[in-house]
């Protein structure tokens, strides 16, 4: 009786380990940033990351893999299993932009699946110290003196949006502008307080402020229709008399592999919601120069983002006269 009663004992219990196992997340996820530390995704990743991990209980680790324009790591995503412990800090750069133009991606927009959107990045121009101008206009007028010199500038990388926008804003003014990548905003941006390049377009942060302050740089636009308040001081790009419906602003998310179950999907859409929807990180991310985004709470929402996204990139692409991968 008693090997009975131990037989019975275990049977139930032989319910909980797969229940437990159903649990998610039931260890550490990893939040992959496709640029080095110190730029504007590892900064809102890691802003993310926090809340993120207090609200799932388990610990949220920042990866960062820097290189190739966001693709190292938006394949460390892809590789990974879809099991959804493996989450990626995304942009249109990395999700739409690479595999659509970069032959060297071997992978297409849809093999990622929108878990959420949390913000648009608003993107600067800024010069380098001992080039004298303080405003678009005077920068614009100061290029096409140059006499068929090309002016340098600075992005993440190629085919990023910052790399489609410099051509196309030297396509509109007749000027020749020579790009040069980086392997993130933080090297971009010390190559140019650094005196490497002449100008740089980036998506903004705090730190350029200080960076101004001290001489090394100077902020000229903001290719954005509005700005949060902490970026007030910057001017906007309809106060160019020259370009003032060049506007421009990145959005980003939150991105797992396409066939990722979706209740652990919905899982991390309603932490990064919770942490979208206080007030101490929206403040944080809008110092960081995002306008951010309210939480959303289902799959087809996201979808919609995710298709928006997509049109956005297409009519950017072809804004530029550039050919798909798919052309």
């Amino acid at each position: 009786m008693q090997h009975a009663g131990l037989a019975a004992g275990a049977s139930v219990l032989s319910g909980l380990p797969a229940f437990a196992a159903d649990a998610f997340p039931a260890k550490a996820l990893s939040l992959v940033v496709p640029y080095p530390a110190g730029g504007a995704s590892d900064a809102s990743a890691r802003i993310f990351g926090e809340s993120i991990s207090k609200s799932v209980r388990q610990q949220v680790v920042v990866e960062n893999y820097g290189g190739g324009t966001g693709l190292i790591g938006a394949n460390k995503v892809l590789a990974a299993p879809a099991d959804g412990y493996t989450f990626f800090h995304g942009s249109i750069n990395e999700v739409f932009l690479a595999p659509l133009l970069n032959p060297a991606a071997r992978y297409k927009p849809q093999d990622f699946l929108l878990a959420a959107p949390i913000s648009d990045a608003n993107i600067v121009l800024m010069v380098r110290n001992g080039i004298a101008v303080d405003s678009l206009d005077k920068f614009i007028e100061f290029a096409r003196q140059g006499k068929g010199k090309s002016l340098t500038y600075a992005t993440v990388g190629i085919d990023s949006i910052y790399h489609l926008m410099g051509d196309a804003l030297a396509s509109r003014l007749g000027v020749p502008f020579l790009h040069v990548p980086y392997k993130g905003g933080a090297p971009a941006l010390q190559g140019l307080a650094g005196g490497e390049v002449d100008f740089a377009i980036l998506p903004y942060q705090s730190s350029f402020e200080s960076m101004q302050q001290q001489g090394r740089l100077k902020i000229l636009t903001s290719f954005s229709r509005t700005l949060p308040p902490a970026l007030k001081s910057i001017p906007l790009i309809s106060q160019s008399r020259l370009v003032p419906d060049f506007e421009y602003t990145i959005g980003g998310g939150y991105f797992v592999r396409q066939g990722t179950p979706a209740d652990r999907v919905a899982v991390l859409r309603k932490a990064i919601g919770e942490a979208l929807a206080k007030p101490e990180i929206r403040a944080k991310l809008e110092a960081e120069g995002r306008t951010v985004l309210q939480p959303i709470d289902s799959q087809e929402q996201a979808n919609r983002m995710f298709d928006q996204y997509l049109v956005r990139v297409n009519k950017l692409i072809q804004g530029v006269g550039r050919k798909t991968n798919a052309a």
